[in-house]
This record gives C-alpha cells, sequence and structure tokens, in this order.
C-alpha cells in the first residue's frame, strides 16, 4: 500500500472506531456537560434554580443504573413562534442492544409535541452513544399548543422505555431547576 492510500485508510478506520455519525448533527450552540463518566458527575440538586450560565447537572442519587435521564433542556423560541429543545440525557449506552433512542416534550395533558404524528418521538435517535455521555441532541420546530406553558421531558432506552430522570420546563419563566428559556 503506498503512504498517501495507508493513512487515509487509517483516518477511515479511526473514523469508524470513534463512531463519527454525520446523519445525526452534535447540537450546536448550546451549553454542553464537561464530557464526564458518572462516577466524576458533579453532585447537586435537581430542585436548585438554574441560570442560564448553569452547567447541566442532576443529583446522583436521583440518575436511575439502568434508564435514561434528561439532566438539562434548553427551549429557545424562533421568530415564527415553534421551539427548538436542545436536550442533555445520560444513559448507560453499551450497543445497539441497550441505548437511548429517543426523547419526549410532553404537555400536562400528555400530548407529546412532535413535528410529525408519524414521528415515534420528539427526537429519535438514531444510534448508541457509548463514548459521549452525557450527550445533547436537539429538535426544532416543534409547536407548544396555546395556553400551554408547562412540559414535561422525558428520554426512553430500547430496554427499560421511560421511567427515568424527567425535567419540568415552564416557558412562562427564564429558567428553573435544570432548564433555561430563551425567547425572541
Amino acid at each position: 500500500m503506498k503512504p498517501i492510500s495507508k493513512w487515509v485508510f487509517s483516518v477511515g478506520l479511526l473514523l469508524l472506531t470513534v463512531g463519527c455519525d454525520l446523519n445525526e448533527p452534535k447540537d450546536q450552540g448550546s451549553t454542553a456537560l464537561p464530557q464526564t463518566n458518572q462516577a466524576e458527575a458533579p453532585k447537586s440538586s435537581p430542585t436548585t434554580k438554574a441560570s442560564e450560565s448553569d452547567q447541566p447537572n442532576a443529583n446522583q442519587d436521583d440518575v436511575r443504573d439502568a434508564d435514561a435521564d434528561v439532566l438539562y433542556v434548553r427551549a429557545a423560541q424562533a421568530n415564527d413562534g415553534s421551539w427548538t429543545f436542545h436536550v442533555t440525557v445520560r444513559h448507560p449506552d453499551t450497543s445497539w442492544e441497550d441505548y437511548a433512542d429517543g426523547w419526549d416534550v410532553v404537555t400536562e395533558k400528555g400530548e407529546v409535541l412532535k413535528r410529525s404524528s408519524d414521528d415515534p418521538f420528539t427526537r429519535l435517535l438514531l444510534h448508541p452513544h457509548e463514548n459521549e455521555q452525557p450527550f445533547t441532541r436537539n429538535q426544532g420546530g416543534i409547536v407548544v399548543p396555546e395556553g400551554v406553558s408547562r412540559l414535561t421531558v422525558r428520554a426512553h432506552d430500547i430496554v427499560d422505555g421511560f421511567g427515568g430522570v424527567e425535567v419540568m420546563v415552564d416557558l412562562s419563566v427564564a429558567s428553573g431547576p435544570n432548564f433555561v428559556v430563551e425567547r425572541q
């Protein structure tokens, strides 16, 4: 093999090993958690008042070992009135057989807000995130019904379903426990 071919092959192999996925863009421009494992996660209460500069966190005691937990939500309203939700999730993804596969934004009446009624979740997650924990993904174009201001954001994993830590978001305030709201 020529030296340049070996280099191209090595780079391609490295990208595959790292798990690069060009079809699922990382959330850009949101508050991201530092790359830590669960044992190194900061200890703070999810009931602590969050500010716009706060890093996402959750009380280690509230994080379930096998459930997909929502740690932080940034809700940003667009000029057209729709919303983009930036959601930070932690789950001990191990393989294609056990990973966080989606998250939902749910009204107090139980309505799941999605871009399309055909979507399985508000945001479908396309692959395991074994080497990226916690991780943040966003979903835009979410229409919140008029008069609705309180929402629950929950995460789902393919083995245990829903059941992890959820974040309650109140769109009528600028911030709260583990969430921030940005209005146009």
